[in-house]
Order: structure tokens, then C-alpha cells, then sequence
């Protein structure tokens, strides 16, 4: 069974940044890709990005794409977003999740997901 435990989210003024990371636990033998996705209240979850455990690709949504970057420790099945310039509009819970490859990930189909950190950008 993998566990996925976030840190790093709060409250932020505009502008600010913050830095999540997301480590997993357990059987994560075929984890291919990690992943951060968020949810705003009344509004679906969406993916912000994804990075490949394997090479190293990663997707950013345009939205945050010159805000935003994933990466990630294999060796300690750590991925991290570090979000600067941030906006109001990107208060929501951030989670994390592993999955088998980067269409799961894109798609939202991965494996195991973690219990979310809530972001909060005041203006």
C-alpha cells in the first residue's frame, strides 16, 4: 500500500511563493509519474502538473506554466512544486498523486492520491 503525504502549503500574500512537496511510502515499485492537481471550491479538480519518475519529462498547464515548476528526488520519491508569483486565483486544496505513466497522470487515472494541502493567496 503507498502513502502520499504533502507539506508545504498555507497562506500566502499575492506574489509570494511557496513550495510543496508530496513524498510516497510503500510499494512504489511501478510508479512511472507524480503529479499535482488542485481543486478550488465549486470547481473540478484540474491538473496543474506532471513529471515523468522515469526521464524526467514534465507538463505544466499554461496557466501557471511561467509560475510553476515540478520536480522531483527519485532516489526519495519526493516530487516537488515550487509556485511563485502567486494569485488569488490560485487558492484551491493541491494534491499529489503516482501513477503508471504521464497519460494517467495528464488524465487524472493515477494509482494512489494524497489527502491534499490547502493554498491560500490573499490580495
Amino acid at each position: 500500500q503507498v502513502q502520499l503525504v504533502e507539506s508545504g502549503g498555507g497562506t500566502v500574500q499575492a506574489g509570494g511563493s511557496l513550495r510543496l512537496s508530496c513524498t510516497a511510502s510503500g510499494i512504489v515499485a511501478t510508479i512511472n509519474s507524480m503529479g499535482w492537481y488542485r481543486q478550488a471550491p465549486g470547481k473540478d479538480r484540474e491538473v496543474v502538473a506532471c513529471i515523468s519518475t522515469s526521464d524526467g519529462s514534465t507538463y505544466v498547464r499554461d496557466s501557471v506554466k511561467d509560475r510553476f515548476t515540478i520536480s522531483r528526488d527519485s532516489a526519495k520519491n519526493t516530487v516537488f512544486l515550487q509556485m511563485n508569483s502567486l494569485k488569488p486565483e490560485d487558492t484551491a486544496v493541491y494534491s499529489c498523486a503516482i501513477g503508471y505513466d504521464m497519460v494517467a497522470c495528464l488524465g487524472q487515472a493515477m494509482d494512489s492520491w494524497g489527502q491534499g494541502t490547502q493554498v491560500t493567496v490573499s490580495s
